[in-house]
């Protein structure tokens, strides 16, 4: 794979895009990945989850997982289901969320398959799969292995890794791997996804200097935020409640269902209980997340501050658990004032779509975007200001007041991300910057670079580049094949486009003078669609 018989990295995903990492990492006769993560996305990203994997599941010896969001663990069922027989070393956080988000992952997947399989018999088309179901996702955490922060583990003959505080959800780690075998020995660290530091919530990122590779995330590259302390966190939030409450109806929380929506949730509280914000209902209609929070409240303890920060996150008077179908079903009667938090966090699956069909279209209610939006998500369609969208098939206006409050990201930011590559220093070897899109790759680098880093260093590879590996540096294995052409993974596609332009034709129809008029757009249209011009 290395081209020389030496270590060797690939990229599988979240390279040069934010979603689906999982690097493969090979050493002597040892073969592990790093994460093994869902995509999100544009469908043709997505499609990628159903696809075979470009290595074989039965030759990976374990699987070293650094925390539990979908996009970093979301395909181990599959990759259980290909073959792969072996550990997967995990905190004890991070072995408890995913037990749940995983089972979660799989039954949408099955009610999602049976949606469109109805659809699929209508139009005489074959049925699909899904990729995984909740009893593989059940199954597949027998094969979970319990890491401590700070106490290396011997995973092979070949590598030893070590589990340190990435800051960024409960459980979440940067990952020290130790390549042993071979007369050259490497260090490689793999910084998952890091926390902003200076949080109530997590503790702050840390992780071994002096290292010879250095896999750095950079979702946030190319841009820099105000450090907030939690009672400016706090008052952001109090401001955006009074303005959805003056606008006279509910507003709409799309929340990632870990980490986001309990902090969320605690900051709710807060500021309702002290008067900051007009009191109301919350209502948390993910089962995800409740079964997530049970997890928040049994291991979030917080040393620095002595307690759990997550203790008042729990179903009161004004809090309310909706953890059924039908549950959901009543909040289509309610009027006014009231929050309703509900999954997923970039508007493209779970119980968020029904109620962005049902409130989009009403200009009295509030859309509060609180994280990252990827390329081609409804989320990230809504925040660049779209006025139409398309729904699970249904198009839909957009009426409704779409904010955006980043004061709760999980992700460090450029500034912040340099200064934790710097204090890794010295890096003898390569920094490859992965989990980012074009941009924020091309932000980071640069900032890199200001900072010391030898542009030579500085790699960004894509979708399933190799490379080898050598103290001194990284060269890129040629003649490799990509599952998607290098550059594309972070861009709108052709289901994109079509919605686009399925919705520029209804505005064109609606718009013309009479039906007579609309006639002669449609005549045109079939006749391109014919080869006439």
């Amino acid at each position: 794979m290395s081209g020389d018989g030496g270590p060797s990295l690939a990229f599988h995903g979240a390279a040069g895009c934010v979603t689906g990492f999982c690097a493969e990492l090979r050493a002597g006769d040892s073969r592990v990945l790093v994460d093994c993560g869902m995509f999100q996305g544009s469908k043709t990203l997505k499609a990628l989850n159903y696809e075979a994997f470009p290595f074989d599941a039965a030759d990976i010896d374990a699987v070293l997982l650094t925390h539990a969001h979908i996009d970093h663990s979301g395909l181990l069922p599959k990759l259980m289901k290909a073959g792969f027989t072996g550990p997967i070393y995990a905190t004890a956080a991070t072995r408890d969320l995913c037990a749940v988000m995983l089972a979660d992952a799989g039954g949408i997947q099955e009610a999602e398959v049976r949606h469109l399989n109805r659809r699929n018999e209508k139009r005489g088309r074959r049925p699909v799969e899904p990729i995984y179901t909740e009893k593989d996702a059940e199954v597949v955490m027998a094969q979970f292995r319990k890491v401590k922060f700070d106490v290396p583990e011997t995973i092979t003959p070949d590598i030893t890794a070590l589990w340190t505080p990435a800051g960024h959800i409960l459980g979440a780690a940067s990952i020290t791997v130790d390549l042993t075998g071979g007369e050259q020995p490497q260090r490689l660290l793999f910084s998952g996804d890091l926390g902003p530091g200076g949080s109530d919530f997590t503790p702050e990122p840390a992780a071994p200097s002096g290292v010879d590779h250095l896999i750095l995330e950079s979702t946030y590259g190319d841009r820099e935020r105000d450090r907030i302390d939690p009672v400016q966190r706090r008052k952001a939030l109090a401001e955006e409640l009074r303005a959805a409450h003056e606008a006279g109806g509910p507003l709409l929380l799309p929340a990632f269902a870990v980490e986001r929506t309990q902090e969320l949730l605690t900051d709710l509280m807060a500021v309702m209980d002290s008067g900051e914000a007009p009191s109301g209902d919350i209502f948390l209609d993910s089962p995800l997340a409740i079964e997530a929070t049970e997890v928040f409240l049994s291991r979030g303890w917080n040393p620095d501050l002595g307690r759990n920060p997550f203790d008042t996150v729990r179903p009161s008077g004004r809090l309310r658990f909706l953890p059924k179908p039908w549950d959901s079903d009543t909040l289509e009667r309610l009027d006014g004032w009231h929050v309703i938090m509900a999954a997923s966090g970039m508007c493209d699956a779970g119980r968020i779509r029904r109620h962005l069909k049902r409130l989009l279209w009403r200009r009295e209610a509030t859309v509060l975007l609180t994280g990252y939006q990827a390329v081609g998500t409804l989320g990230r369609l809504l925040h660049e200001g779209a006025d139409r969208v398309t729904i699970q098939g249904e198009e839909i206006r957009v009426k409704a007041r779409v904010r955006m409050l980043d004061v709760y990201s999980g992700h460090a930011d450029a500034k912040g991300l340099v200064a934790w590559a710097s204090d890794r220093r010295p890096v003898t070897g390569s920094v490859f910057l992965a989990h980012g899109e074009p941009e924020a790759v091309e932000g980071l680098r640069v900032r890199l670079e200001t900072a010391g880093f030898a542009p030579a260093q500085v790699k960004a590879p894509q979708i399933d580049d190799v490379y080898s590996l050598a103290p001194e540096g990284a060269r890129v294995v040629e003649g490799g094949a990509h599952r998607i052409a290098p550059g594309r993974a972070a861009k709108l596609d052709w289901h994109n486009d079509r919605a686009a332009l399925l919705i520029a034709l209804n505005r064109t129809l609606e718009a013309a003078p009479d039906d007579a008029a609309r006639e002669a757009i449609i005549a045109r249209l079939q006749g391109m669609l014919a080869g006439e011009g």
